[in-house]
């Protein structure tokens, strides 16, 4: 029996929900606080910035860096604006979801982390404090991310109610619906490729979070915490998620599964993989004049592992689809 894929819903003419305008709201409220700050910041200011930080080692370096970092929140200004307003739905598709899936990728591990460090701090010992380098004061880091997870939650669940909106008709059914090899052998061979890549930093992170020291520079190894091996299995955790799930996606596996599930996992994994793999990658170029920091090839090489692992599954997300809504 042949089914009709239902239609797109129409574009909204009116003004947005009260709920869609509180969520909005909330989005650009958060983002005031990590604004100010790098803004400050930018201008010279050194609030929140302990004396014998390494940010006050290359004050040059670190505007340039706070001006991009400003310039990447304000984004999100402009995301939420766009996912609630009647124009937002006339933005090409690419437009829109390569600054969401970087906005997804960045702000879900920290949602995750943030909280778990947190919790993790309760019961790990502290380290001596002869043995911690100043780098903020500590109600930096709970505005900022305290700010970064209001976001998180506000445009994710913005994109939601977008996505659904404008393109729920790709995720619907379950992935037994699909014709078989729905995702043809390049996307598979991409895929099975990123799982192969994942291998490397896999490897190594479970090196670390056992307690390895391989690959560490000294100064990493004195300050490692309970902090330091939350985001050791985080990072784990987001490989695995990415992988099996993209995998799953293209290979059709556990047929009785929801598209928008398997989807949703795929899209959030990978983008965690790639988008703080590429960061961290960028934070190994950056000058260092101390031995003890500079960052090791091993530390590149899993970074880079990483970054590649979530495009090449990213892009398996993006051909899936792109083929989806052809199909419908």
């Amino acid at each position: 029996m042949t089914q009709t894929a239902p239609l797109p819903a129409p574009a909204p003419t009116g003004r947005p929900s009260t709920a869609r305008r509180i969520l909005r709201a909330s989005a650009v409220v958060a983002c005031l606080p990590y604004i100010s700050l790098k803004i400050a910041w930018v201008a010279g200011s050194e609030i929140g910035i302990p004396a014998g930080s390494p940010l006050l080692d290359n004050r040059e370096l670190m505007a340039t860096v706070n001006a991009i970092s400003v310039v990447m929140d304000a984004a999100v200004v402009v995301l939420a604006l766009l996912l609630t307003q009647a124009w937002g739905r006339r933005v090409p598709t690419w437009l829109l979801a390569f600054p969401m899936w970087v906005a997804t990728g960045l702000l879900a591990p920290i949602m995750v982390g943030f909280p778990a460090q947190t919790v993790a701090s309760l019961f790990a010992d502290p380290l001596p404090t002869s043995s911690k380098e100043p780098f903020l004061d500590e109600w930096v880091f709970g505005t900022v991310y305290g700010g970064f997870i209001v976001q998180g939650l506000a445009l994710g669940t913005l994109f939601f109610l977008y996505a659904r909106d404008r393109w729920g008709h790709v995720w619907r059914g379950t992935l037994g619906d699909l014709p078989a090899r729905f995702s043809g052998t390049g996307v598979r061979a991409t895929a099975v490729t990123a799982g192969l890549v994942a291998l490397v930093p896999t490897v190594i992170h479970v090196l670390w979070a056992a307690g390895s020291t391989t690959g560490l520079p000294a100064s990493r190894i004195a300050q490692r915490d309970g902090d330091f091996y939350v985001l050791e299995g985080l990072r784990l955790l987001f490989l695995a998620v990415a992988v099996v799930f993209v995998l799953a996606l293209v290979f059709q596996w556990g047929r009785s599964l929801s598209v928008r599930t398997v989807l949703g996992l795929g899209w959030v994994g990978s983008g965690g993989v790639g988008c703080w793999g590429g960061y961290l990658l960028l934070v190994t170029f950056m000058p260092e004049t101390d031995p003890a920091k500079e960052p090791t090839g091993l530390m590149q090489l899993t970074y880079a592992g990483e970054m590649i692992t979530g495009f090449l599954l990213a892009a398996c997300v993006a051909v899936f689809l792109r083929r989806r809504s052809a199909s419908a």
